[in-house]
């Protein structure tokens, strides 16, 4: 029992919103049952409650459950009213004393930060935009380590920073879309004992252009590697190119000269040529790093950033469901999918080696099964 409370005691700091004298369930187990149910397959919070009085009898090997389980509409008027950054604050605290448990990686953190839309979060007639959540995502380690709400993608160059002041970093590589490719985000990296790996697009102009301009001289002579890779009737050819010479980026004759770059030490080009069909298309793409990466590792670092599309948001569309997620009401949508987070997180850690799918069925047809992962050792 003592570590799946321990789970839920780590998200003590939660102040229970509800007059004290009117509760008739717990916040614990309030939050155990929302754990339990997501990991075994319900979606939604009437989902939730089936789910929850089918299994009580499971439930009440940690809690008393002495009322039984709390309707839907409990749930949803609790979940909208407590306190996200608190929340969040929590599993931050919980996901650390999780990676301490990983054994250290036999390379350094490298931890990507992006954006996902929960797409049906909107209520237009109450002027609601959808839910956008930052998630940072370490890829070594396939944990979601932290998550910032944000009011919708074009507000991302803002919130990146209070995400990264929450995080454990030192000596990661935080890789980020040209979205963060702002001089206070990457100050921000740096503050925080990391490096970065930051894209670069047209919202850098200056030095968007003095790079590409850079990769464009046929006569340089650059650290090179190359990969090839075919799949489903489609070839990719990749080749990495990096340069140490950046000196130019900050210039000594202003200090507000647009192209300055606070601690960066490398710029580099991935150059994919894609063929498929008979057609070959090639496209560029530049990036800006504060620590010298050989070409081999910027690349690896490069294809990394993108597992927090694969193993994070994808699974949340496919295997959670979050894209068909209706919850509207104030906090309701940012504290579920901090939930489903957790979740996602608890099965990351789970045997046997089989899809997510399957890994939460396995968790629904099988209490024993779904108490060892939350506990943490299935």
């Amino acid at each position: 029992m003592e570590p799946v409370r321990g789970i839920i005691e780590c998200f003590s700091a939660l102040k229970d919103p509800r007059q004290a004298n009117k509760v008739l369930y717990p916040l614990p187990e309030i939050l155990l049952l929302l754990l339990a149910a997501t990991l075994a397959g319900a979606d939604d919070f009437v989902e939730i409650c089936v789910w929850g009085k089918q299994n009580i009898e499971v439930l009440r090997r940690f809690f008393p459950y002495k009322n039984g389980i709390p309707s839907h509409d409990a749930l949803g008027a609790l979940l909208a009213a407590l306190d996200p950054a608190t929340f969040r604050t929590c599993f931050t605290t919980w996901v650390e004393s999780l990676r301490a448990e990983y054994a250290a990686p036999p390379e350094r953190d490298l931890v990507a930060i992006d954006g996902k839309t929960s797409r049906r979060t909107h209520n237009r007639k109450q002027g609601c935009e959808p839910l956008h959540l930052l998630s940072a995502w370490a890829s070594r380690q396939r944990l979601v380590i932290g998550q910032q709400a944000t009011a919708a993608k074009a507000n991302e160059a803002t919130t990146i920073p209070l995400l990264l002041e929450r995080l454990a970093l030192q000596g990661a590589l935080v890789t980020i879309d040209a979205g963060g490719a702002t001089t206070r985000i990457a100050q921000t990296v740096l503050d925080r004992g990391a490096d970065y790996l930051l894209a670069l697009k047209a919202n850098r102009p200056a030095l968007f252009e003095a790079t590409e301009a850079l990769f464009a001289d046929p006569d340089l002579d650059l650290p090179t590697a190359v990969t090839d890779e075919t799949s489903h009737g489609r070839h990719e050819h990749r080749r990495h190119v990096v340069c140490y010479d950046v000196a130019w980026i900050n210039p000594t004759r202003s200090e507000t000269d647009s192209i300055r770059f606070p601690g960066v030490a490398m710029v580099g080009m991935v150059e994919r040529t894609i063929t498929r069909n008979g057609q070959t298309n090639c496209e560029r793409h530049y990036y800006v790093a504060s620590t010298r990466l050989d070409p081999v590792t910027f690349g690896r670092a490069v294809r990394a950033h993108w597992s927090i599309e694969n193993n994070l948001h994808w699974t949340l569309d496919v295997v959670f469901h979050d894209d068909l997620a209706r919850l509207r009401t104030d906090n309701a949508p940012e504290n579920m999918a901090i939930v489903r987070h957790i979740a996602l997180n608890c099965l990351h850690a789970t045997k046997p080696i089989t899809s997510f799918k399957n890994r939460r069925k396995l968790a629904g047809w099988s209490t024993d099964y779904l108490e060892k992962v939350m506990k943490g050792h299935a």
